[in-house]
Protein backbone atom coordinates (compact mmCIF):
# COMPACT_ATOMS: atom_id res chain seq x y z
CA UNK A 1 0.00 0.00 0.00
CA UNK A 2 1.25 3.50 -0.86
CA UNK A 3 0.97 5.67 2.26
CA UNK A 4 2.39 8.87 0.72
CA UNK A 5 -0.98 10.57 0.09
CA UNK A 6 -2.31 9.56 3.51
CA UNK A 7 0.76 10.99 5.25
CA UNK A 8 0.46 14.20 3.21
CA UNK A 9 -3.15 14.65 4.36
CA UNK A 10 -2.14 14.06 7.98
CA UNK A 11 0.64 16.64 7.75
CA UNK A 12 -1.77 19.14 6.20
CA UNK A 13 -4.15 18.58 9.12
CA UNK A 14 -1.37 19.11 11.65
CA UNK A 15 -0.33 22.35 9.97
CA UNK A 16 -3.86 23.66 10.46
CA UNK A 17 -3.25 23.39 14.24
CA UNK A 18 -0.20 25.66 14.08
CA UNK A 19 -1.11 27.46 17.29
CA UNK A 20 -0.17 24.26 19.16
CA UNK A 21 2.42 22.57 16.94
CA UNK A 22 5.83 23.88 15.87
CA UNK A 23 7.01 23.72 12.26
CA UNK A 24 10.06 21.70 13.35
CA UNK A 25 7.79 19.02 14.79
CA UNK A 26 5.66 18.90 11.64
CA UNK A 27 8.81 18.53 9.51
CA UNK A 28 10.03 15.69 11.75
CA UNK A 29 6.71 13.85 11.61
CA UNK A 30 6.69 14.08 7.83
CA UNK A 31 9.89 12.02 7.83
CA UNK A 32 8.70 9.21 10.13
CA UNK A 33 6.81 6.29 8.51
CA UNK A 34 4.09 5.80 11.14
CA UNK A 35 2.72 2.74 9.31
CA UNK A 36 5.89 0.86 10.26
CA UNK A 37 5.20 1.43 13.97
CA UNK A 38 1.70 -0.06 14.21
CA UNK A 39 0.49 -3.68 13.96
CA UNK A 40 -0.16 -4.90 10.41
CA UNK A 41 -3.91 -5.01 10.97
CA UNK A 42 -3.88 -1.28 11.80
CA UNK A 43 -1.65 -0.09 8.96
CA UNK A 44 -4.62 1.01 6.88
CA UNK A 45 -5.37 3.48 9.71
CA UNK A 46 -1.78 4.55 10.35
CA UNK A 47 -2.31 8.14 9.17
CA UNK A 48 -5.75 8.65 10.69
CA UNK A 49 -5.43 11.23 13.47
CA UNK A 50 -6.58 9.05 16.35
CA UNK A 51 -5.11 6.54 18.81
CA UNK A 52 -4.73 2.95 17.59
CA UNK A 53 -4.55 -0.34 19.46
CA UNK A 54 -1.09 -1.92 19.51
CA UNK A 55 -2.07 -4.95 21.61
CA UNK A 56 -1.53 -5.83 25.29
CA UNK A 57 -4.17 -3.26 26.22
CA UNK A 58 -1.98 -0.41 24.98
CA UNK A 59 -2.36 2.28 22.31
CA UNK A 60 -0.25 4.45 20.06
CA UNK A 61 -1.15 8.09 20.65
CA UNK A 62 -2.98 10.11 18.02
CA UNK A 63 -0.51 11.99 15.78
CA UNK A 64 -1.73 15.40 16.95
CA UNK A 65 -1.03 14.42 20.57
CA UNK A 66 2.50 13.30 19.69
CA UNK A 67 2.97 16.63 17.91
CA UNK A 68 1.64 18.68 20.83
CA UNK A 69 3.83 16.88 23.37
CA UNK A 70 6.94 17.27 21.21
CA UNK A 71 6.18 20.95 20.66
CA UNK A 72 5.78 21.57 24.40
CA UNK A 73 9.13 19.91 25.05
CA UNK A 74 10.93 22.13 22.52
CA UNK A 75 13.33 19.32 21.60
CA UNK A 76 16.67 20.47 20.20
CA UNK A 77 19.76 18.89 18.59
CA UNK A 78 21.99 17.28 21.18
CA UNK A 79 19.28 16.72 23.79
CA UNK A 80 19.25 13.57 25.88
CA UNK A 81 15.65 12.41 26.17
CA UNK A 82 13.87 9.87 28.36
CA UNK A 83 10.61 8.43 27.06
CA UNK A 84 8.37 6.49 29.45
CA UNK A 85 5.98 4.13 27.65
CA UNK A 86 7.44 3.77 24.17
CA UNK A 87 4.92 1.24 22.84
CA UNK A 88 6.10 0.21 19.37
CA UNK A 89 8.52 3.12 18.98
CA UNK A 90 6.75 5.81 16.92
CA UNK A 91 6.97 8.68 19.40
CA UNK A 92 10.63 7.86 20.05
CA UNK A 93 11.34 8.01 16.31
CA UNK A 94 9.79 11.48 16.04
CA UNK A 95 11.82 12.71 19.01
CA UNK A 96 14.95 11.17 17.50
CA UNK A 97 14.45 13.29 14.39
CA UNK A 98 14.20 16.39 16.56
CA UNK A 99 17.36 15.82 18.64
CA UNK A 100 19.62 15.07 15.67
CA UNK A 101 22.52 15.56 15.37
CA UNK A 102 24.15 14.58 18.61
CA UNK A 103 21.09 13.70 20.69
CA UNK A 104 19.86 10.39 22.02
CA UNK A 105 16.50 8.97 23.11
CA UNK A 106 16.23 6.41 25.92
CA UNK A 107 12.83 4.75 25.56
CA UNK A 108 11.41 2.58 28.34
CA UNK A 109 8.62 0.04 27.89
CA UNK A 110 7.40 -2.33 30.63
CA UNK A 111 5.68 -4.84 28.28
CA UNK A 112 8.32 -7.08 26.74
CA UNK A 113 6.51 -7.92 23.48
CA UNK A 114 6.00 -4.21 22.73
CA UNK A 115 9.53 -3.29 23.72
CA UNK A 116 10.96 -5.95 21.43
CA UNK A 117 8.73 -4.71 18.60
CA UNK A 118 9.95 -1.17 19.23
CA UNK A 119 13.58 -2.25 19.03
CA UNK A 120 12.94 -4.01 15.71
CA UNK A 121 10.89 -1.16 14.22
CA UNK A 122 13.40 1.52 15.18
CA UNK A 123 16.41 -0.43 13.95
CA UNK A 124 14.78 -1.30 10.62
CA UNK A 125 13.72 2.34 10.17
CA UNK A 126 17.22 3.67 10.76
CA UNK A 127 16.82 5.07 14.29
CA UNK A 128 20.03 3.82 15.83
CA UNK A 129 20.10 6.81 18.19
CA UNK A 130 17.23 5.34 20.23
CA UNK A 131 17.92 2.85 23.02
CA UNK A 132 14.91 0.77 24.11
CA UNK A 133 14.91 -0.71 27.60
CA UNK A 134 12.30 -3.06 29.10
CA UNK A 135 11.91 -1.80 32.67
CA UNK A 136 9.56 -0.04 35.09
CA UNK A 137 9.46 3.39 33.48
CA UNK A 138 7.76 5.00 36.48
CA UNK A 139 11.20 4.99 38.10
CA UNK A 140 12.86 6.62 35.11
CA UNK A 141 16.43 5.62 34.29
CA UNK A 142 18.65 6.91 37.11
CA UNK A 143 21.69 5.22 35.58
CA UNK A 144 21.37 7.40 32.44
CA UNK A 145 20.21 10.63 34.14
CA UNK A 146 20.16 13.56 33.94
CA UNK A 147 17.95 14.18 30.92
CA UNK A 148 17.26 17.42 29.07
CA UNK A 149 13.72 16.29 28.32
CA UNK A 150 11.32 13.60 29.61
CA UNK A 151 8.19 12.50 27.75
CA UNK A 152 5.66 10.30 29.58
CA UNK A 153 3.01 8.62 27.42
CA UNK A 154 0.87 7.16 30.23
CA UNK A 155 -1.09 8.85 32.98
CA UNK A 156 0.28 8.98 36.52
CA UNK A 157 -1.62 9.39 39.82
CA UNK A 158 0.67 12.37 40.48
CA UNK A 159 3.88 13.74 39.01
CA UNK A 160 6.64 11.40 40.31
CA UNK A 161 9.39 13.31 42.13
CA UNK A 162 11.86 10.67 40.94
CA UNK A 163 11.32 11.78 37.34
CA UNK A 164 11.67 15.48 38.20
CA UNK A 165 14.96 14.66 39.94
CA UNK A 166 16.27 13.16 36.68
CA UNK A 167 15.84 16.44 34.76
CA UNK A 168 18.75 18.76 34.12
CA UNK A 169 18.52 22.38 35.26
CA UNK A 170 16.42 23.99 32.54
CA UNK A 171 14.98 20.58 31.67
CA UNK A 172 11.34 19.94 30.74
CA UNK A 173 8.91 17.06 31.10
CA UNK A 174 5.44 16.43 29.68
CA UNK A 175 3.25 14.03 31.63
CA UNK A 176 -0.49 13.26 31.86
CA UNK A 177 -1.83 13.12 35.41
CA UNK A 178 -5.09 11.73 36.78
CA UNK A 179 -7.21 8.60 36.57
CA UNK A 180 -10.66 9.54 35.29
CA UNK A 181 -10.10 13.25 34.65
CA UNK A 182 -6.62 13.54 33.16
CA UNK A 183 -4.59 16.71 32.57
CA UNK A 184 -1.41 17.11 30.53
CA UNK A 185 1.29 18.96 32.47
CA UNK A 186 4.45 20.70 31.34
CA UNK A 187 7.01 20.54 34.15
CA UNK A 188 10.09 22.77 34.03
CA UNK A 189 13.07 22.50 36.38
CA UNK A 190 14.79 25.89 36.51
CA UNK A 191 15.53 27.62 39.83
CA UNK A 192 12.64 25.63 41.23
CA UNK A 193 9.88 23.55 39.69
CA UNK A 194 6.99 24.94 37.65
CA UNK A 195 3.97 22.84 36.68
CA UNK A 196 1.66 24.14 33.95
CA UNK A 197 -1.64 22.56 32.90
CA UNK A 198 -1.89 22.15 29.12
CA UNK A 199 -5.32 20.60 28.60
CA UNK A 200 -7.41 17.51 29.10
CA UNK A 201 -6.17 14.19 27.67
CA UNK A 202 -6.83 10.44 27.73
CA UNK A 203 -3.94 8.01 28.21
CA UNK A 204 -3.47 4.45 29.43
CA UNK A 205 -2.27 4.27 33.06
CA UNK A 206 1.35 4.37 34.18
CA UNK A 207 1.98 1.01 35.86
CA UNK A 208 4.87 0.56 38.25
CA UNK A 209 6.34 1.61 41.58
CA UNK A 210 5.37 5.28 41.11
CA UNK A 211 2.28 4.65 38.98
CA UNK A 212 -1.07 3.03 39.57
Amino acid sequence: MDFKDQRTRLIRNLKSRNEEISNRVIDAMELVPRHLFVPENERINAYVDRPLSIGSGQTISAPHMVAIMCSLLDLRPGHRVLEVGCGMGYHAAVMSQLVRPGGHVYAVERIKILGESAKKNLLESGYEDVTVMIEDGSQGLPQQAPFDRISVACTAPEIPDILIEQLTQGGKMVIPVGQYMQELYLVTRSNGITKEKKGGVIFVPLIGKYGF
